[in-house]
């Protein structure tokens, strides 16, 4: 049986209400007013950039979440532009990692940028583990109700050029410089309320992307796996709008909007088409952004279609029961009808088990991949949603109604590559820390994996080779998809390869 500590159901409620506006969001107005371009006469006008957001991490949080005040870029000449109209907040990074989310898309003034800044108001990162003295599963929270400006750095690795009719700008957190505590490892987490006992300083790498005619990537113009609530579907039956944070329904909707098109190569999941989707459905879709600055769906998945009184999670497993169909999810983020982020229990009993429609080469990967309430383990990445009116404190558990197996980002050590039925396989040892070997030691959770901190990766001619250094024994490398639990053996179905951060 699973224990919360005191420590845990002391700090929660009040880091849930820190944690649950702790995802950035963007909003401007429509001008991006003017500035010197620094040199060069062909620098004039203005340009459509899409700001993006990603981060650059190992494995060791759960969630980095902070409110952005503003953003300004300071051009070769001095000249300044803001790309925020007001303080805004409410978006996690941590989901990002190697992968991208647009936030707005605004007007800036064609130029050289040599410089950025941004302003931070609280911001605050989480860590899951299991408490060496207990044995209970705890979420540790760690927080500032403001960011000082000097611990806020926003590096361009080379001068900005912005130019043409549209490009993007990728806002990368580095999360191993933005967060440290003290002793530094999450199975040892401190009393987050000691004093200096962690730091905050965001630090970002701001750098330009090219948008591609067909993008790939999120390298070149392409947004995978965006999770929302339609807020509204457009009369003409080409176009929706989608809302990245809502709820609990009482407080309305903030964070980034993403007004979205489709077109005839737009492939339904779940959904016959266009004509089933109505507000107030979860939308799990792949968009690529257009050379006018748009974003035009690929895919748009429906993994619940019923409405009234949705709510929507998504994030890691932490615990299964070995006796009865009850789980624990860290949620990342929630939407809809109840706020839900943070620790809490569902019961699977009757839950609809899927698996993101973001993969499509399951059926020739060369072992059983599949996600059932039988086969899934703790460290899992899951959307979950539920009807759920009311958050009891125990049994019953909130009812699952769908729980679906969404793509991850592991950082690894390669140990072994090979090959096996047309895919190339790196065999990747985790990091103590990473939830698979952290939460696997749970009683009930022990004869789940063999080896819970050995992953095998499976990569195909479609995978995305993102990666500068090379893939060898002995480097530590990232790799996002989808992860698998084969009779014991961890497998992922691999989407992206990157370069892996220290552990």
């Amino acid at each position: 049986m699973k224990i919360y500590p005191r420590f845990f159901s002391l700090v929660r409620n009040k880091a849930l209400a820190f944690l649950a506006g702790c995802t950035i969001a963007f909003l401007v107005g429509c001008g991006g007013g003017s500035v010197s371009s620094g040199s060069g006469s062909n620098l004039t006008g203005s340009t459509s950039v899409t700001l993006l957001a990603t981060s650059t991490a190992n494995n060791k949080l759960s969630k980095f979440g902070m409110d952005i005040n503003s953003i300004t870029l300071t051009s070769a000449a001095g000249g300044m532009v803001s790309l925020t109209a007001s303080p805004q907040d409410n978006a996690d990074f941590i989901h990002l990692n190697g992968t991208a989310e647009p936030l707005l898309t605004v007007s800036v003034p064609q130029g050289i940028y040599v410089s950025a800044t941004a302003s931070i108001g609280s911001s605050g990162f989480v860590c899951v583990y299991l408490n060496p003295s207990t044995g209970g599963l705890e979420d540790a929270y760690f927080s500032y109700g403001y960011t000082l400006p000097s611990q806020v750095m926003v590096n361009l690795p080379a001068p900005i050029t912005i130019t043409g009719t549209a490009m993007g700008l990728a806002l990368d957190l580095q999360v191993a410089q933005s967060a440290t505590w003290t002793p530094g490892s999450c199975s040892q987490a401190p009393n987050p309320n000691a004093q200096n006992s962690y730091t905050i300083t965001p630090t970002f790498n701001l750098t330009p992307v090219t948008i591609a005619a067909q993008p790939t990537n999120s390298t070149n113009g392409k947004a995978s796996g965006l999770l929302g609530l339609i807020a509204s579907v457009d009369a003409s039956g080409t176009s929706f709008n989608v809302v990245t944070e809502v709820g609990p329904f009482i407080y309305g909707s903030y964070g980034p909007n993403w007004s979205v098109s489709t077109s005839g190569n737009t492939v339904y999941q779940w959904i016959a088409g266009f004509s089933q989707l109505a507000a107030g459905m979860p939308v799990d879709m792949d968009v690529a952004l257009q050379a006018d600055g748009s974003l035009l769906a690929t895919r748009v998945a429906v993994y619940d279609t019923d409405t009234s009184n949705l709510t929507m999670i998504f994030g890691p497993l932490q615990f299964k029961d070995e006796h009865v169909p009850e789980l624990a999810n860290f949620g990342v983020n929630s939407q809809g009808y109840k706020s839900l982020a943070g620790g809490y229990d569902y019961s699977y009993s009757n839950t609809t088990f899927l698996t993101s429609g973001q993969f499509t080469n399951l059926q020739s990967l060369p072992f059983a991949a599949s996600f059932t309430g039988a086969n899934m383990v703790t460290g899992q990445n899951v959307f979950i949603s539920t009807h759920t009116l009311t958050v009891p404190g125990g049994y019953p558990y909130i009812p699952a109604t769908t729980m679906t197996l969404l793509p991850q980002t592991l950082n690894g050590t390669v140990s072994a590559i090979g090959s096996d039925g047309g895919f190339t396989t790196y065999t990747i040892t985790l990091a103590p820390y990473d939830l698979f070997p952290a939460l696997a030691v749970q009683p009930g959770q022990t004869t789940l994996l063999t080896n819970p901190s050995q992953v095998v990766v499976y990569a195909d001619s479609n995978t995305q080779m993102l990666n500068t250094n090379p893939i060898a024994v002995g480097n530590v490398v990232r790799f996002y998809g989808l992860v698998f639990n084969d009779n014991g053996t961890l497998r992922m179905d691999c989407a992206e390869v990157l370069d892996g951060v220290p552990e």
